[in-house]
Protein backbone atom coordinates (compact mmCIF):
# COMPACT_ATOMS: atom_id res chain seq x y z
CA UNK A 1 0.00 0.00 0.00
CA UNK A 2 2.89 2.36 0.71
CA UNK A 3 4.09 1.96 -2.89
CA UNK A 4 0.74 3.10 -4.31
CA UNK A 5 -0.28 5.64 -1.67
CA UNK A 6 2.23 8.33 -2.61
CA UNK A 7 1.33 8.47 -6.33
CA UNK A 8 -2.35 8.54 -5.43
CA UNK A 9 -1.79 11.36 -2.97
CA UNK A 10 0.28 13.31 -5.50
CA UNK A 11 -2.31 12.82 -8.19
CA UNK A 12 -5.10 13.92 -5.86
CA UNK A 13 -3.09 16.97 -4.77
CA UNK A 14 -2.48 17.93 -8.39
CA UNK A 15 -6.16 17.54 -9.16
CA UNK A 16 -7.18 19.70 -6.22
CA UNK A 17 -4.59 22.31 -7.11
CA UNK A 18 -5.93 22.41 -10.65
CA UNK A 19 -9.48 22.79 -9.37
CA UNK A 20 -8.43 25.54 -6.98
CA UNK A 21 -7.15 27.69 -9.83
CA UNK A 22 -10.53 27.40 -11.58
CA UNK A 23 -12.73 28.04 -8.55
CA UNK A 24 -14.10 31.52 -7.86
CA UNK A 25 -17.09 33.13 -6.24
CA UNK A 26 -19.82 34.84 -8.20
CA UNK A 27 -20.45 37.85 -5.97
CA UNK A 28 -18.38 40.28 -8.04
CA UNK A 29 -19.38 38.99 -11.47
CA UNK A 30 -21.72 40.48 -14.01
CA UNK A 31 -22.81 40.77 -17.62
CA UNK A 32 -22.39 43.51 -20.23
CA UNK A 33 -24.77 43.31 -23.19
CA UNK A 34 -23.28 43.99 -26.63
CA UNK A 35 -26.54 44.87 -28.30
CA UNK A 36 -25.53 45.06 -31.97
CA UNK A 37 -23.44 41.89 -31.91
CA UNK A 38 -25.98 39.68 -30.13
CA UNK A 39 -23.50 38.64 -27.47
CA UNK A 40 -22.59 39.27 -23.85
CA UNK A 41 -19.41 39.85 -21.92
CA UNK A 42 -18.87 38.20 -18.55
CA UNK A 43 -17.03 40.65 -16.29
CA UNK A 44 -15.78 40.94 -12.72
CA UNK A 45 -15.79 44.13 -10.69
CA UNK A 46 -12.88 43.49 -8.28
CA UNK A 47 -10.26 43.72 -11.02
CA UNK A 48 -12.54 45.51 -13.49
CA UNK A 49 -11.80 42.99 -16.25
CA UNK A 50 -13.58 40.95 -18.89
CA UNK A 51 -13.53 37.22 -18.18
CA UNK A 52 -15.23 35.87 -21.30
CA UNK A 53 -17.37 36.68 -24.33
CA UNK A 54 -20.34 34.51 -25.31
CA UNK A 55 -22.15 34.65 -28.67
CA UNK A 56 -25.49 33.46 -29.98
CA UNK A 57 -28.15 35.53 -28.20
CA UNK A 58 -30.04 36.89 -31.19
CA UNK A 59 -31.59 40.36 -31.01
CA UNK A 60 -30.35 42.13 -27.87
CA UNK A 61 -31.57 45.60 -28.80
CA UNK A 62 -33.65 45.73 -25.61
CA UNK A 63 -32.09 42.99 -23.52
CA UNK A 64 -32.36 42.53 -19.77
CA UNK A 65 -30.87 40.03 -17.35
CA UNK A 66 -31.82 38.41 -14.04
CA UNK A 67 -29.75 36.00 -11.96
CA UNK A 68 -30.16 32.75 -10.09
CA UNK A 69 -30.07 33.22 -6.35
CA UNK A 70 -26.49 31.87 -6.11
CA UNK A 71 -25.35 34.21 -8.88
CA UNK A 72 -24.00 31.43 -11.08
CA UNK A 73 -26.62 31.53 -13.82
CA UNK A 74 -27.80 34.53 -15.80
CA UNK A 75 -31.12 34.56 -17.66
CA UNK A 76 -30.97 36.81 -20.71
CA UNK A 77 -34.21 38.09 -22.26
CA UNK A 78 -33.84 39.16 -25.91
CA UNK A 79 -36.00 41.40 -28.04
CA UNK A 80 -36.69 38.50 -30.43
CA UNK A 81 -38.35 36.49 -27.67
CA UNK A 82 -35.23 34.51 -26.84
CA UNK A 83 -34.71 33.35 -23.26
CA UNK A 84 -31.19 32.08 -22.61
CA UNK A 85 -29.70 30.52 -19.47
CA UNK A 86 -25.96 31.15 -19.12
CA UNK A 87 -23.45 29.49 -16.79
CA UNK A 88 -21.22 32.43 -15.83
CA UNK A 89 -18.50 30.30 -14.22
CA UNK A 90 -18.05 28.14 -17.32
CA UNK A 91 -18.95 30.94 -19.76
CA UNK A 92 -21.40 28.89 -21.79
CA UNK A 93 -25.07 28.72 -22.70
CA UNK A 94 -26.85 25.83 -20.97
CA UNK A 95 -30.39 26.31 -22.32
CA UNK A 96 -32.09 28.55 -24.87
CA UNK A 97 -35.65 28.89 -26.14
CA UNK A 98 -37.52 31.30 -28.40
CA UNK A 99 -40.55 31.76 -26.20
CA UNK A 100 -42.27 34.74 -27.88
CA UNK A 101 -42.17 37.05 -30.86
CA UNK A 102 -41.11 40.18 -29.00
CA UNK A 103 -39.95 40.27 -25.40
CA UNK A 104 -38.50 43.08 -23.28
CA UNK A 105 -37.54 41.45 -20.00
CA UNK A 106 -38.47 39.21 -17.14
CA UNK A 107 -38.09 38.25 -13.51
CA UNK A 108 -37.18 35.35 -11.26
CA UNK A 109 -39.23 34.36 -8.24
CA UNK A 110 -38.21 34.83 -4.61
CA UNK A 111 -37.20 31.16 -4.25
CA UNK A 112 -35.28 31.15 -7.53
CA UNK A 113 -37.29 28.31 -9.02
CA UNK A 114 -39.40 30.07 -11.66
CA UNK A 115 -38.30 32.44 -14.42
CA UNK A 116 -40.99 34.67 -15.94
CA UNK A 117 -40.84 36.45 -19.30
CA UNK A 118 -42.89 39.56 -20.13
CA UNK A 119 -43.88 39.79 -23.76
CA UNK A 120 -45.05 42.38 -26.26
CA UNK A 121 -45.94 39.82 -28.93
CA UNK A 122 -48.02 37.97 -28.13
CA UNK A 123 -48.89 40.06 -25.09
CA UNK A 124 -48.59 38.01 -21.95
CA UNK A 125 -46.38 36.36 -19.33
CA UNK A 126 -44.80 32.92 -19.62
CA UNK A 127 -43.39 30.92 -16.73
CA UNK A 128 -40.43 28.53 -16.98
CA UNK A 129 -38.56 26.14 -14.72
CA UNK A 130 -35.34 27.96 -13.78
CA UNK A 131 -33.18 24.83 -14.01
CA UNK A 132 -34.40 23.48 -17.35
CA UNK A 133 -36.44 26.26 -19.01
CA UNK A 134 -39.31 23.80 -19.22
CA UNK A 135 -42.53 25.77 -19.91
CA UNK A 136 -44.81 25.83 -16.87
CA UNK A 137 -47.64 28.26 -17.72
CA UNK A 138 -48.77 30.81 -20.29
CA UNK A 139 -50.74 33.81 -19.00
CA UNK A 140 -52.27 35.81 -21.88
CA UNK A 141 -52.50 39.55 -21.14
CA UNK A 142 -56.16 40.07 -22.02
CA UNK A 143 -57.50 43.50 -21.11
CA UNK A 144 -61.07 44.53 -20.21
CA UNK A 145 -61.82 45.05 -23.90
CA UNK A 146 -60.90 41.46 -24.71
CA UNK A 147 -57.73 42.38 -26.61
CA UNK A 148 -54.12 41.48 -25.95
CA UNK A 149 -51.89 44.00 -24.22
CA UNK A 150 -48.14 44.53 -24.05
CA UNK A 151 -46.69 43.57 -20.66
CA UNK A 152 -44.13 45.81 -18.94
CA UNK A 153 -42.74 46.33 -15.45
CA UNK A 154 -42.59 42.64 -14.46
CA UNK A 155 -41.10 42.31 -10.96
CA UNK A 156 -40.75 39.61 -8.33
CA UNK A 157 -42.51 40.08 -4.99
CA UNK A 158 -42.36 38.43 -1.58
CA UNK A 159 -44.50 35.34 -1.18
CA UNK A 160 -43.77 33.77 -4.58
CA UNK A 161 -45.68 36.47 -6.41
CA UNK A 162 -45.08 38.67 -9.42
CA UNK A 163 -46.39 42.09 -10.42
CA UNK A 164 -46.75 43.40 -13.95
CA UNK A 165 -48.31 46.31 -15.84
CA UNK A 166 -50.42 46.03 -19.01
CA UNK A 167 -49.79 49.00 -21.31
CA UNK A 168 -52.92 49.09 -23.47
CA UNK A 169 -55.19 47.53 -20.85
CA UNK A 170 -54.26 50.08 -18.17
CA UNK A 171 -54.04 47.43 -15.46
CA UNK A 172 -51.63 46.10 -12.87
CA UNK A 173 -51.66 42.35 -12.30
CA UNK A 174 -50.55 40.60 -9.11
CA UNK A 175 -49.75 36.98 -9.94
CA UNK A 176 -49.45 34.22 -7.34
CA UNK A 177 -47.07 31.54 -8.66
CA UNK A 178 -46.91 29.30 -5.58
CA UNK A 179 -48.23 26.65 -7.98
CA UNK A 180 -46.45 27.77 -11.17
CA UNK A 181 -48.49 25.46 -13.39
CA UNK A 182 -51.70 27.07 -12.15
CA UNK A 183 -50.95 30.76 -11.41
CA UNK A 184 -53.63 32.97 -9.88
CA UNK A 185 -54.08 36.53 -11.17
CA UNK A 186 -55.52 39.58 -9.38
CA UNK A 187 -56.30 42.46 -11.79
CA UNK A 188 -56.23 46.09 -10.65
CA UNK A 189 -57.19 49.22 -12.65
CA UNK A 190 -54.06 51.40 -12.92
CA UNK A 191 -54.55 54.37 -15.27
CA UNK A 192 -53.63 55.31 -18.82
CA UNK A 193 -50.79 53.36 -20.40
CA UNK A 194 -48.55 52.12 -17.59
CA UNK A 195 -45.13 51.98 -19.26
CA UNK A 196 -42.85 50.49 -16.60
CA UNK A 197 -42.97 49.33 -13.02
CA UNK A 198 -40.85 48.59 -9.99
CA UNK A 199 -41.07 47.22 -6.50
CA UNK A 200 -39.47 48.94 -3.50
CA UNK A 201 -36.47 47.21 -1.89
CA UNK A 202 -38.60 46.06 1.07
CA UNK A 203 -41.12 44.46 -1.28
CA UNK A 204 -44.06 46.49 0.01
CA UNK A 205 -44.89 48.92 -2.83
CA UNK A 206 -45.30 48.38 -6.55
CA UNK A 207 -45.13 51.59 -8.57
CA UNK A 208 -46.05 51.96 -12.25
CA UNK A 209 -45.32 55.03 -14.36
CA UNK A 210 -48.17 56.29 -16.56
CA UNK A 211 -47.37 57.41 -20.09
CA UNK A 212 -50.93 58.54 -20.86
CA UNK A 213 -51.31 60.91 -17.89
CA UNK A 214 -49.32 62.72 -15.22
CA UNK A 215 -48.67 60.65 -12.14
CA UNK A 216 -47.99 57.08 -11.15
CA UNK A 217 -50.05 54.12 -10.00
CA UNK A 218 -49.16 52.73 -6.57
CA UNK A 219 -50.08 49.38 -5.01
CA UNK A 220 -49.64 48.59 -1.32
CA UNK A 221 -48.71 44.91 -1.45
CA UNK A 222 -49.27 44.51 2.29
CA UNK A 223 -52.92 45.44 1.89
CA UNK A 224 -55.41 42.62 1.45
CA UNK A 225 -56.92 42.70 -1.06
CA UNK A 226 -54.45 45.00 -2.84
CA UNK A 227 -55.70 48.11 -4.64
CA UNK A 228 -54.05 50.66 -6.92
CA UNK A 229 -54.23 54.42 -6.37
CA UNK A 230 -52.70 57.46 -8.09
CA UNK A 231 -49.81 59.47 -6.65
CA UNK A 232 -47.87 62.51 -7.93
CA UNK A 233 -50.81 63.27 -10.19
CA UNK A 234 -50.05 66.97 -10.69
CA UNK A 235 -46.34 67.13 -11.39
CA UNK A 236 -46.79 68.30 -15.01
CA UNK A 237 -49.93 70.37 -14.53
CA UNK A 238 -49.96 73.74 -16.24
CA UNK A 239 -47.12 73.11 -18.68
CA UNK A 240 -46.82 71.21 -21.92
CA UNK A 241 -44.66 68.09 -21.80
CA UNK A 242 -41.57 67.94 -23.98
CA UNK A 243 -41.18 65.38 -26.80
CA UNK A 244 -40.19 62.03 -25.30
CA UNK A 245 -37.14 60.63 -27.11
CA UNK A 246 -36.66 57.64 -24.82
CA UNK A 247 -38.98 56.22 -22.20
CA UNK A 248 -37.61 56.61 -18.67
CA UNK A 249 -36.88 53.43 -16.77
CA UNK A 250 -38.42 53.17 -13.34
CA UNK A 251 -36.50 49.93 -12.76
CA UNK A 252 -33.43 52.10 -12.33
CA UNK A 253 -35.05 54.36 -9.77
CA UNK A 254 -33.57 55.47 -6.45
CA UNK A 255 -34.54 55.08 -2.81
CA UNK A 256 -32.42 57.39 -0.66
CA UNK A 257 -32.82 59.48 2.50
CA UNK A 258 -36.23 57.86 3.00
CA UNK A 259 -37.43 59.30 -0.29
CA UNK A 260 -38.12 57.97 -3.78
CA UNK A 261 -36.23 59.71 -6.61
CA UNK A 262 -37.98 59.25 -9.93
CA UNK A 263 -37.58 60.37 -13.56
CA UNK A 264 -40.30 62.79 -14.66
CA UNK A 265 -41.60 61.80 -18.08
CA UNK A 266 -41.41 64.68 -20.58
CA UNK A 267 -39.58 66.92 -18.06
CA UNK A 268 -36.02 67.94 -17.28
CA UNK A 269 -36.61 67.04 -13.65
CA UNK A 270 -36.11 64.36 -11.05
CA UNK A 271 -39.13 64.05 -8.78
CA UNK A 272 -38.80 63.37 -5.05
CA UNK A 273 -41.62 61.54 -3.27
CA UNK A 274 -41.96 61.15 0.49
CA UNK A 275 -42.79 57.47 0.98
CA UNK A 276 -43.61 57.99 4.67
CA UNK A 277 -46.16 60.69 3.89
CA UNK A 278 -48.48 59.01 1.44
CA UNK A 279 -46.04 59.30 -1.47
CA UNK A 280 -46.61 63.06 -1.65
CA UNK A 281 -44.29 65.18 -3.75
CA UNK A 282 -41.41 66.39 -1.59
CA UNK A 283 -39.37 68.28 -4.15
CA UNK A 284 -37.85 68.41 -7.61
CA UNK A 285 -34.33 68.72 -8.93
CA UNK A 286 -33.71 70.37 -12.28
CA UNK A 287 -31.34 68.35 -14.42
CA UNK A 288 -29.63 68.58 -17.81
CA UNK A 289 -32.21 66.69 -19.85
CA UNK A 290 -34.96 64.08 -19.75
CA UNK A 291 -33.87 61.47 -17.19
CA UNK A 292 -33.79 57.82 -18.25
CA UNK A 293 -32.22 56.15 -15.21
CA UNK A 294 -32.22 57.73 -11.74
CA UNK A 295 -30.08 55.42 -9.62
CA UNK A 296 -28.93 55.62 -6.01
CA UNK A 297 -25.57 54.50 -4.74
CA UNK A 298 -25.97 51.63 -2.27
CA UNK A 299 -25.41 54.00 0.67
CA UNK A 300 -28.08 56.41 -0.63
CA UNK A 301 -25.88 59.51 -0.36
CA UNK A 302 -25.85 60.24 -4.07
CA UNK A 303 -28.16 59.71 -7.02
CA UNK A 304 -26.71 59.35 -10.52
CA UNK A 305 -28.81 60.35 -13.56
CA UNK A 306 -28.37 59.71 -17.27
CA UNK A 307 -30.44 61.22 -20.06
CA UNK A 308 -32.26 60.67 -23.33
CA UNK A 309 -31.10 62.14 -26.65
CA UNK A 310 -29.88 64.84 -27.25
CA UNK A 311 -28.25 64.91 -23.78
CA UNK A 312 -27.16 61.29 -23.68
CA UNK A 313 -23.46 62.15 -23.41
CA UNK A 314 -24.09 63.60 -19.92
CA UNK A 315 -24.30 62.08 -16.45
CA UNK A 316 -25.20 64.15 -13.40
CA UNK A 317 -24.75 63.39 -9.70
CA UNK A 318 -27.28 64.66 -7.13
CA UNK A 319 -26.38 64.97 -3.45
CA UNK A 320 -29.45 63.62 -1.65
CA UNK A 321 -28.77 65.63 1.52
CA UNK A 322 -28.76 69.00 -0.25
CA UNK A 323 -30.88 67.95 -3.27
CA UNK A 324 -28.45 69.70 -5.58
CA UNK A 325 -26.49 68.59 -8.62
CA UNK A 326 -22.90 68.37 -7.40
CA UNK A 327 -21.17 67.01 -10.49
CA UNK A 328 -21.78 66.97 -14.24
CA UNK A 329 -19.76 64.44 -16.21
CA UNK A 330 -19.29 63.97 -19.95
CA UNK A 331 -17.95 60.42 -19.97
CA UNK A 332 -18.74 59.46 -23.57
CA UNK A 333 -21.36 59.47 -26.32
CA UNK A 334 -24.57 57.54 -25.78
CA UNK A 335 -24.58 56.61 -22.09
CA UNK A 336 -27.30 53.95 -22.04
CA UNK A 337 -26.94 52.28 -18.67
CA UNK A 338 -25.31 52.58 -15.25
CA UNK A 339 -24.61 49.91 -12.66
CA UNK A 340 -23.04 50.32 -9.22
CA UNK A 341 -20.69 47.77 -7.75
CA UNK A 342 -22.28 45.92 -4.81
CA UNK A 343 -21.09 48.44 -2.20
CA UNK A 344 -20.98 51.44 -4.50
CA UNK A 345 -17.32 52.41 -4.60
CA UNK A 346 -17.53 52.46 -8.40
CA UNK A 347 -20.11 52.82 -11.15
CA UNK A 348 -19.94 51.22 -14.61
CA UNK A 349 -21.28 53.20 -17.59
CA UNK A 350 -22.08 51.74 -21.00
CA UNK A 351 -21.00 54.02 -23.86
CA UNK A 352 -22.90 52.75 -26.86
CA UNK A 353 -21.61 55.24 -29.42
CA UNK A 354 -17.98 55.02 -28.32
CA UNK A 355 -17.88 51.20 -28.11
CA UNK A 356 -16.65 50.98 -24.56
CA UNK A 357 -17.58 50.62 -20.91
CA UNK A 358 -16.10 53.17 -18.51
CA UNK A 359 -15.71 52.61 -14.76
CA UNK A 360 -15.78 55.68 -12.49
CA UNK A 361 -14.76 56.13 -8.86
CA UNK A 362 -17.86 57.46 -7.06
CA UNK A 363 -15.82 59.52 -4.59
CA UNK A 364 -13.28 61.23 -6.84
CA UNK A 365 -15.39 61.03 -10.05
CA UNK A 366 -12.25 59.95 -11.86
CA UNK A 367 -12.24 57.12 -14.45
CA UNK A 368 -10.72 53.90 -13.15
CA UNK A 369 -10.87 51.59 -16.15
CA UNK A 370 -12.07 51.27 -19.73
CA UNK A 371 -13.24 48.01 -21.30
CA UNK A 372 -13.80 47.73 -25.06
CA UNK A 373 -17.33 46.62 -25.98
CA UNK A 374 -19.32 46.54 -29.22
CA UNK A 375 -22.22 49.01 -28.83
CA UNK A 376 -22.83 48.12 -25.16
CA UNK A 377 -26.18 48.70 -23.51
CA UNK A 378 -27.28 46.97 -20.31
CA UNK A 379 -24.87 46.23 -17.46
CA UNK A 380 -26.07 43.77 -14.81
CA UNK A 381 -24.19 42.55 -11.72
CA UNK A 382 -24.95 39.37 -9.78
CA UNK A 383 -25.62 41.39 -6.61
CA UNK A 384 -29.08 41.96 -8.14
CA UNK A 385 -29.91 38.36 -7.23
CA UNK A 386 -30.31 39.38 -3.59
CA UNK A 387 -32.77 42.22 -4.23
CA UNK A 388 -36.47 42.29 -5.03
CA UNK A 389 -37.51 43.56 -8.43
CA UNK A 390 -34.09 43.25 -10.05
Amino acid sequence: MRRTALPVVLALSALLAGCATAVRGTGDMGVVVERAAGRIQVVETSGMTRLATIDGFGDLSHASVVFARDGRYAYVFGRDGGLTRVDLLNAKVTHRTIQAGNSIGGAITQDGRVVAAQNYEPGGIRLFDAATLEPLADIPAIGPDGRRSKVVGLADLPGKRLAASLFEAGEIWIIDVADPRHPKVTKLPAGKQPYDGLVTPDGRWYLAGLFGEDGLALVDLWQSPPAARHVLSGYGRGSAPLPVYKMPHLRGWAMAQGKAWLPAIGRHEVLIADTANGWQEAGRVEVAGQPVFVMAQPDGRQVWVNFAFPNNETVQVIDTATRKVVRTLKPCRGVLHMEFTPKGEAVWLSCRDDNRVVVYDTTSYEPLATLPADHPSGIFFTSRAQRFGM
